[in-house]
């Protein structure tokens, strides 16, 4: 694992280091494998991210766009992950329809949508079973419990290691999640966290020794490379 911790002097700074590094992964990706695979978090951190996103002048038919988690609500929920992201940066720009790869959440059953969302993900990768494919960029934020994705602390979810989709839950409300061995396959997993309240869990984070259960963030150690982008909040006590 290859990981760096950047601190930058606020948000908007973090938003410009973190627009810059996905439009260097996405055009290295586009040359090298004809497309680039890109899964979104939700949360308030990364909106003003997607609507810099949107503002540039991509090739939009080679963009894949997944979630890395959703909650289990209709697609034009107020708290849906997938509503944030259309309105931030999808809806305002020409990409197509098919490469836009929401988690499905309409069935009643949130574990058959889970299965269902996996089967999508191994048929877009070619990706048999026992195999975990390797997207480009997965955006990760990260809750003052130290959660990540919709993987909860002490969670069924971060049980799960032979599945790319499993059901996470928090105060029983369900989520549709990736599980931590497929975030960990991506060639780039970048966490943006803002804000003093982050401070606690990222010292129980980048900590020697703690639980990986009690701090599920801790689970996210990536084959490829692990860049967390910090505001001055949050990374004061983690300056070099």
């Amino acid at each position: 694992m290859n990981k760096t911790v950047e601190v930058l002097p606020d948000l908007p700074a973090l938003v410009a280091r973190a627009l810059d590094l996905i439009l260097s992964k996405l055009e290295t990706a586009i040359r090298e494998r004809g497309q680039f695979t890109i899964a979104l978090s939700g949360g308030t951190t990364p909106k003003p991210l997607y609507e810099a996103i949107a503002c540039s002048n991509l090739r939009w038919d080679k963009i894949h766009v997944f979630w890395g988690d959703e909650r289990y609500v209709p697609p034009n929920h107020p708290d849906s992950n997938e509503l944030m992201a259309r309105v931030a940066w999808l809806d305002r720009v020409a990409i197509p329809p098919t490469n836009i790869h929401a988690i499905p959440t309409l069935s009643g059953n949130p574990s058959v949508d889970a299965a269902k969302h996996e089967r999508h993900l191994r048929e877009f990768f070619n990706s048999p079973p026992g195999n975990f494919p390797a997207l480009d960029v997965i955006l990760l934020g990260m809750g003052d419990d130290a959660h990540t994705a919709s993987l909860f602390p002490h969670s069924e979810a971060l049980k799960v290691s032979d599945r790319l989709v499993t059901v996470g839950n928090k105060d029983d409300n369900l989520r549709i999640t990736f599980t931590y061995p497929l975030i960990n396959a991506a060639r780039n997993v970048i966490f943006l966290a803002a804000g003093a309240n982050k401070r606690p869990a990222l010292a129980q984070v980048f900590a020697p020794v703690a639980d990986d259960f009690a701090y599920p963030s801790r689970l996210i150690k990536p084959q490829g490379k692990l860049l967390w982008l910090l505001d001055a909040a949050a990374g004061l006590e983690l300056r070099p």
